[in-house]
């Protein structure tokens, strides 16, 4: 058992149960750039963790209300068939980089946008907080379209489980609390990565040595994220997401983590410090009495 790899799972864990995405996107490069395993080992380890790990938050997530099973229904209609489909398109393009690669870009240029959008709405909630839980009004058939694009790209990539299906929900239902988007987002990978493993683990090449030691640590990692997630205020589940949604797309680019480590790090210290601005700001002082009033 390789406990570094453990202690990766647990870093990853966090963050995926935090902001329901960076499995795919943060764990398959880990494997192939630090322990120097092969893509498709990587790729199918990294997909077989994820549907053992992810159960564990989406369940934190459903005991506290911060789930729409019927977005999750719609989603995965479309994504769990397509995810095989993904799966049997990789084996008859023949594992083409250059289609590996075009994807990569693509969903890493989604995620900057998603970034730059997340940050658009927590300027404007600013004033008015997070409030309430806003009343969704489900489109299904956008709905099932974005399962459809998401299982294929996650058979085809290993990555979007969380990142392409939340940029989506993004898009199609901007009330949507980040709470709220994370748990839903969680459960309904479930069944997607489940699906990418077993035809990755039917056509590829599964280590179960190197996916059980990620899952050792992805476990207590993802349970520690989806409860603070859960419970923590909006505004700091949207700036783990907006981080997350950053470094990923900057590694998608094939940067290196050098220059990922470096963006993420002052993007946190740039939110704590927003953060803490915030909780010490003065209150503005209360307007003077008129004087008539207080003769009066």
């Amino acid at each position: 058992m390789d406990w570094t790899m453990a202690l990766a799972g647990l870093g990853v864990g966090i963050i995926v149960g935090l902001t329901g995405m960076g499995g795919g996107a943060l764990m398959t490069p880990i494997l192939v750039l630090l322990f120097h395993v092969n893509p498709v080992a990587a790729i199918s380890s990294d997909l077989a963790a994820s549907a053992v790990m992810k159960p564990f938050g989406g369940a934190v997530h459903a005991r506290r209300g911060t789930v729409n099973w019927r977005l999750v229904g719609w989603l995965c209609a479309g994504s769990v068939p397509s995810a095989f489909l993904g799966v049997l398109l990789l084996r008859l393009l023949g594992d083409d980089e250059s289609v590996q690669h075009t994807l990569k870009v693509a969903l890493g240029a989604a995620l900057l946008l998603a970034a730059a959008g997340m940050l658009l709405k927590a300027w404007t909630a600013r004033r008015t907080g997070d409030g309430p839980p806003a009343e969704i009004v489900v489109r299904p058939v956008p709905t099932l379209l974005i399962g459809i694009a998401g299982g294929l790209v996650v058979g085809l990539t290993s990555v979007g489980s969380g990142s392409l299906i939340i940029v989506a929900l993004l898009a199609l239902y901007p009330r949507l609390r980040a709470n709220d988007l994370v748990g839903t987002d969680l459960v309904q990978a479930v069944p997607l990565v489940t699906a990418a493993a077993l035809g990755h683990a039917f056509f590829g090449d599964l280590h179960l040595d190197i996916a059980g030691a990620v899952v050792l640590g992805s476990i207590p990692g993802v349970l520690i994220g989806s409860r603070i997630s859960s419970r923590a205020p909006g505004g700091l589940v949207r700036s783990a997401l907006i981080i997350v949604l950053l470094a990923s797309s900057l590694k998608l680019f094939d940067l290196p983590t050098q220059v990922v480590g470096a963006v993420a790090g002052g993007a946190a210290l740039i939110a704590i410090g927003l953060g803490l601005s915030r909780r010490y700001r003065k209150p503005a002082p209360a307007p003077a009495p008129d004087r008539e009033t207080i003769s009066a």
